[in-house]
């Protein structure tokens, strides 16, 4: 894997963010690949089971993505890609999106109509020791044990998200949380049906692949906009990129300068960034002055892996003045 080009673009904080993002990406791999045969065991015949089941396999799709997006997005720049491979953690985001919302859409028609057939699913006994014990409850224990470490990972991948500005790690943390949310809905449909409320597996499973669902469409969204490049926003997609008012308050600072338009698209972990500079009047700046902004701007934050200063008398339409000015 050749990392010089990822690199270049990375300071110490994020290179060591990074390492950190793909051990917990291995670590979320390890314990799926224990936690997913074992939930299967005793899936018995529970709707809420099987679908948390299905939940678990698709939580593979968002690491495989990242790691896969990060051995991509390191090779270097060529004349036929010439801005690089960034976008590949855009890629990786939308499949990672539309598995999640294809599984989601399929468990939640068959959710609701084993509910609206009204099936109730038989959870029979197994004998452990000479003894019979309801298979429920160990169904509930192992569903209770996939609990904390979704949780832990959630919120390290969240902080570490946002520092790469990462939107398949944030992805990824949102899974985790969707994950341990989903353990406890089973947990509630198969104690229900112990209690004899025969709706509460199915009803469980709709709320596991309604969760399914929604995080389907919105990373399915987030992914085609930063793909048809929208204005940069922030790892969440809450809000314009702070890091475009840097560039417009940097630029606007020099003596050279007029006003500043720019136009800053979302390459996976690293901004495209085309600033429109109008100069003074009689103050058209030299070569090495151009050079010199440049290279402020890109130190300024290491996300600003391209940028591109174009000295105009107009502003074209789409370009965006700072957030807040017209």
């Amino acid at each position: 894997m050749r990392r010089d080009a990822l690199r270049d673009g990375l300071d110490d904080d994020g290179r060591r963010a990074l390492r950190s993002a793909v051990r917990m990406e291995w670590a979320t791999i390890a314990f799926l690949a224990v936690a997913i045969p074992v939930v299967g065991v005793v899936t018995g015949s529970s709707q809420a089971m099987r679908a948390a089941w299905v939940e678990d396999m698709l939580s593979l799709a968002p690491p495989l993505a990242f790691l896969v997006a990060v051995r991509v997005m390191a090779r270097a720049a060529n004349p036929r890609y010439p801005y690089g491979f960034f976008r590949s953690v855009g890629v990786a985001h939308l499949v990672a999106g539309v598995a999640l919302f294809a599984m989601g859409s399929f468990l939640l028609v068959d959710s609701a109509l084993t509910l609206v057939r009204g099936e109730r699913p038989p959870i029979g006994s197994v004998e452990v020791f000479g003894q019979s014990v309801w298979l429920g409850w160990f169904m509930m224990a192992v569903m209770a044990a996939t609990i904390p470490l979704p949780i832990w990972f959630g919120r390290v991948k969240m902080r570490l998200a946002r520092q790469l500005h990462n939107k398949v790690l944030y992805a990824d943390a949102d899974m985790n949380k969707a994950d341990w949310m989903t353990a406890v809905g089973s947990i509630v449909g198969v104690g229900g049906i112990g209690l004899g409320i025969w709706w509460a597996d199915a009803a469980a499973a709709i709320f596991i692949s309604g969760s399914i669902l929604w995080d389907g469409v919105k990373n399915t969204k987030g992914a085609i906009t930063d793909l048809m490049d929208t204005r940069a926003t922030t790892f969440d997609d809450a809000k314009p990129h702070p890091d475009i008012d840097r560039i417009h308050d940097h630029l606007s600072s020099l003596r050279w300068v007029d006003e500043v338009r720019t136009r800053t698209r979302d390459q996976g972990q690293f901004f495209h960034i085309e600033a429109f500079v109008r100069p003074r009047r009689g103050r058209m700046p030299r070569l090495a002055e151009i050079e010199q902004a440049q290279a402020e701007c890109r130190a300024l934050d290491w996300k600003m892996h391209d940028v591109v200063i174009v000295p105009v008398r107009g502003f074209p339409e789409t370009a965006s003045a700072r957030s807040g000015e017209s």
